[in-house]
């Protein structure tokens, strides 16, 4: 297939203010971004709103704060109606934004703010009782709290406790002073702005290689990392995915976004991106239990969903859902983890609508590759690289590998981070002098130019010299009807090295280990077929969706050692 050309006059914006802007003047009065909380009640700003509220925002950060270009807040807290408005606030502001996973214990969240060097904390008040311990050390000299209903009318106090119980605990005493709440930074940036501040000032002169957002990755291979994006990395990459889908968007489409903001997922193909295309985006503060979507889908229609493969597998396990599934979805995406084809099959069967599955990493900014949603999604392959994006495929000496050839995959386009904070030695393994960025997935390529992430490289398990990918167990282990969710790992074995070990949640009770074997060994050739069956209650998460393999290795690791 053909690859589109990407040039600089393809770029929306030469910086996210602009974008943001650019897109407030568009789209004014229309319905931008909206909060439902477990209860069902929710409100919703316009894209006026947003764009007032972010420039009150900035002008607060920079008046009142006398904060500096460059200098960083760090934001943490889930899906609610303040997060945009802070996010392009800092961003209008000239500021580095760094989205701090609002699941982190402490210690996760003070090596956060240490490493990047946050000035400014905004934190959701149920995190109150942790706030000495996190700043700790850091160079914060401000807190501002948020609230679930920021920005919602005022809510009865008996709604607002039943609503808090969804977070699964109260709003505790503050354990430190803190300096206000988002109502009263609005407040006091408004009156700059009566007073005929310009707010676009303040990005004047600012080029598209200033540093937007310290994206800091899911440590999954020890202490988090925070990935350096320019303005030119996110509005570049933006614009590359609307150009490889430059579709005509209806009045009235609507996007659930269960995808957490402080990912870069959400809050460039979510928050940004619908912006620009005047989608109005349904923000979800507590999606679980899945149950908690119920009043999304009935109180809106639902045209645009992303998400990942635990969250479509999810939906079709519930009963709610598959009794009365939403009829006005148009387009899905999976990104984040590997879409598994028996549970895309299985979506589309019920919904009608086709998964489009796309791969990316923080490190990319969000996309790399994405299906052409002007045809049926290709199964089993995460599309083909976006406008102005190269991939290569090599092999353990760095040599290209042929088409069909499974090897590590190379990136390299406007999208590619600057590098990683405070770690010239991490930024240098990982991308080479001419700007290829080394992912650590393995993929390969077919002969119409589809890619396909076949697993993480230390993923991969090695059974008698053989590779085995878990995804391709797991694919088989899934279309098991019994199965409801599965993950393979790789474990110590002193027969062969290493042996396959799968970690199933039974989808049926009377499931057996005789069951899953047998089924394998239909479809599995020898060496790949699981050698350990564990069944297990849940499989551990992280609050993208994505199925934690370290932790599971990590426990087989441990059995296979202990006997």
């Amino acid at each position: 297939m053909a690859q589109v050309t990407f040039t600089e006059e393809d770029m929306l914006a030469n910086h996210l203010g602009e974008l943001v802007d650019a897109c407030v003047a568009e789209h004014g009065d229309k319905p931008s971004v909206s909060c439902v909380l477990p209860t069902g009640h929710h409100h919703t700003l316009t894209f006026g709103d947003v764009g007032r509220m972010s420039d009150a925002v900035a002008a607060y950060l920079r008046e009142d704060l006398g904060l500096k270009p460059g200098d960083v807040v760090a934001v943490q807290c889930p899906n609610t109606l303040a997060y945009p408005v802070l996010a392009f606030g800092i961003l209008k502001a000239g500021l580095v934004a760094t989205n701090v996973n609002p699941l982190y214990t402490t210690d996760e969240t003070n090596h956060q703010l240490k490493d990047s060097k946050a000035k400014v904390w905004f934190v959701i008040d149920v995190f109150g009782d942790r706030i000495r311990q996190s700043i700790e050390g850091t160079s914060v000299e401000r807190v501002y709290t948020l609230s679930l209903v920021d920005l919602f009318p005022a809510l009865p106090r008996k709604l607002l406790g039943f609503a808090l119980k969804y977070v699964k605990k109260a709003v505790p005493p503050l354990n430190a002073p803190t300096a206000g709440t988002l109502s009263s930074v609005l407040k006091a940036g408004q009156k700059h702005l009566t007073r005929g501040l310009d707010v676009a000032s303040y990005r004047r002169g600012k080029g598209a290689d200033e540093v937007a957002i310290f994206q800091y990755t899911g440590g999954t291979t020890g202490r988090s990392k925070g990935a350096e994006l320019t303005h030119g990395n996110v509005v570049g990459n933006i614009s590359q995915a609307n150009k490889r889908n430059d579709i005509e968007r209806e009045d009235g489409e609507c996007m659930m976004l269960i995808l957490p903001l402080y990912h870069v997922y959400a809050l460039a193909v979510g928050m940004l991106n619908s912006m620009y295309t005047g989608v109005h985006v349904v923000l979800v503060p507590v999606p679980r239990p899945l149950s908690n979507l119920k009043p999304v889908f009935e109180k809106f229609n639902i045209t645009v969903m992303p998400g990942v493969n635990t969250l479509y597998l999810g939906l079709l396990h519930e009963e709610w859902f598959v009794k009365n599934p939403p009829t006005t979805l148009k387009f899905c995406f999976s990104g984040a983890a590997p879409l598994q084809p028996a549970t895309a099959d299985k979506w589309e069967k019920l919904t009608g609508a086709a998964i489009y599955e796309g791969y990316g990493l923080t490190e990319g900014t969000c996309v790399v590759s994405s299906m052409p949603f002007n045809m049926p999604p290709k199964r089993g392959t995460c599309g083909i690289p976006i406008p102005g994006t190269e991939i290569r495929i090599v092999d353990e000496d760095e040599n290209e590998l042929p088409i069909g050839q499974p090897g590590e995959l190379w990136v390299r386009g406007p999208q590619i981070m600057r590098g990683y904070l405070n770690n010239p030695e991490a930024t240098a393994e990982t991308i080479t002098k001419d700007g290829w960025l080394k992912t650590g997935d393995i993929g390969v390529m077919d002969d119409e130019g589809y890619l396909s992430i076949v697993d993480r490289k230390k993923d991969m398990v090695i059974v008698s010299g053989f590779n085995v990918y878990p995804t391709d167990v797991e694919d088989v282990l899934t279309r098991f009807a019994p199965v409801a969710e599965a993950a393979v790992v790789g474990a110590p074995d002193d027969e062969s090295g290493e042996k396959v070990v799968a970690y199933i949640v039974r989808g049926d009770a009377a499931l057996t280990e005789e069951a899953v074997i047998s089924h394998c060994r239909e479809h599995l050739t020898g060496y790949k077929v699981p050698k350990t069956i564990r069944f297990v209650d849940e499989l551990p998460k992280s609050p993208v969706g994505k199925v934690l393999r370290r932790e599971l290795r990590d426990m087989a690791r441990a059995e296979a050692t202990a006997s």
